[in-house]
């Protein structure tokens, strides 16, 4: 009798799942095990790209990979796993479309990632916007590019001030990045704009810890609050978003005003859909992982990325791998290697990774960077930090379609065109029906 055909089950398609099973698609191909991949999106994006999306640097296509192109071999399921039942190895699927089922499996890879944190704030639930995805990008963008359009063409200096005022929360990569490109973007913007100027604009970012970037450290942190500073964007260190109701912003120091644009970047959590399963979560909601990644307490279940507690073998405090990029990528990549491993009998391998730095973006030529200790600003942080991502990118497809990018952008000026009725097409339509 010919033994069944080992079914591995990848929950998520972002960075560990999309990677987990790039790393076992040829074994899928040979027959050798079946894989599922379920997301409830069927691309996986490249988020360190998402500033450069937004700001017009990159094709907003050009930083997602499509699962089912890439993963030759998988079955992709456009669905959401609603629950884990792994005593009885089930979960269950929720389609984009029709009734929710069942999925048996021999082995899982929970690779649900992380969702925004947020916090009660009054308002930040109707007026703000994230920075997760690439819609959410590209609709910043185009809601960045229209405001210039109502301002120019607003006469009330009250309305005015109101559509040129920006507001992001929250220090970090993401906050920082689409802080900084979106500026620098709309400042190119106001060229074409006869009634606008640099100095119209207010740029404000609000961060509740008393620096920003903590990744590429204190005196880089430092040198970046410096240079944007220098470009008169508002840098408010210690100081928290109180309310936004109605676009009236309220904050921790004392300061109101009126603004149209709001974007929350202040941190993620894990997956809140970890709570609908039987693995161990710790007090961060967490999956607890073991070293060679497998999930504490029970056997043929994987985890990594955000939604994991990963021990640091590099770390002598016993701290966890950081969440973030860098880590996810290789973790899957040891997840997969370590899923074959064991379908042939192995001992799986622990994961062993030396952080070797960060890189940050400011906008067109201007970054940060520390890899390996050293540091790095301008221009040749700015290069070092589009060389790393584009050597991330996944698939070759996509490393030359971003490369192109770039390089047309050396030739042409900078698209500054906003496509903002994409986000209601039908509008015009309606009120055709209307008159």
């Amino acid at each position: 009798m010919t033994a069944q055909v080992p079914h591995i089950l990848v929950v998520g398609g972002g960075y560990v799942g999309m990677y987990t099973a790039y790393g076992l698609r040829r074994a899928a191909r040979k027959g050798k095990i079946r894989v599922t991949v379920v997301d409830p999106r069927s691309v996986m994006t490249y988020q360190p790209f998402l500033p450069e999306a937004a700001a017009g640097s990159v094709e907003p296509r050009h930083v997602v990979v499509p699962l089912r192109k890439t993963l030759k071999g998988c079955r992709v399921v456009t669905g959401r796993v609603t629950g884990i039942d792994h005593a009885h190895k089930v979960a269950k699927v929720m389609p984009e479309e029709g009734p929710e089922y069942e999925l048996a499996y021999d082995q899982v890879v929970v690779a649900l990632g992380s969702i925004a944190r947020t916090l009660p704030i009054p308002g930040l639930a109707e007026e703000a916007t994230g920075f997760k995805n690439v819609e959410e990008a590209i609709a910043l963008r185009n809601k960045v590019l229209d405001r210039l359009d109502v301002a120019s063409s607003q006469p009330d200096p009250a309305l005015r001030k109101s559509a040129l005022t920006f507001v992001f929360v929250g220090g970090g990569y993401a906050g920082v990045e689409a802080f900084a490109e979106l500026e620098d973007m709309a400042r190119y913007a106001t060229r074409y704009y006869d009634n606008i100027e640099p100095a119209d604009m207010r740029w404000i970012l609000v961060e509740a810890t008393n620096r920003i970037l903590p990744e590429v450290g204190p005196d880089l942190g430092k040198y970046t609050v410096d240079q944007l500073r220098k470009r008169n964007m508002d840098i408010k260190l210690e100081t928290r978003l109180e309310s936004c109701e109605k676009g009236r912003v309220v904050l921790s120091d004392g300061e109101e005003f009126d603004a149209d644009t709001i974007v929350w970047t202040a941190g993620v959590k894990a997956n809140p859909a970890l709570a609908a399963t039987d693995f161990p979560l710790d007090e961060k909601g967490r999956v607890k992982c073991l070293a060679n990644l497998r999930i504490e307490g029970v056997t043929d279940a994987w985890s990594a990325g955000d939604n994991a507690a990963v021990p640091d073998l590099t770390s002598d405090s016993g701290a966890y791998c950081a969440p973030n990029a860098q880590h996810a990528v290789r973790q899957a990549g040891r997840i997969a290697a370590n899923i074959l491993r064991t379908v042939d009998g192995k001992p799986p391998q622990d994961y062993e990774h030396k952080y070797v730095g960060s890189v940050a973006s400011l906008g067109l030529h201007k970054g940060v960077a520390q890899l390996f200790g050293i540091k790095i600003k301008g221009w040749p942080a700015w290069f070092v930090h589009r060389s790393y991502h584009v050597s991330r990118v996944p698939t070759f497809n996509r490393k030359a379609r971003v490369i192109l990018d770039w390089t047309l952008a050396l030739f042409f000026r900078r698209e500054v065109t906003s496509l903002g009725t994409l986000q209601a097409p039908r509008e015009e339509f309606r009120r055709a029906t209307q008159s």
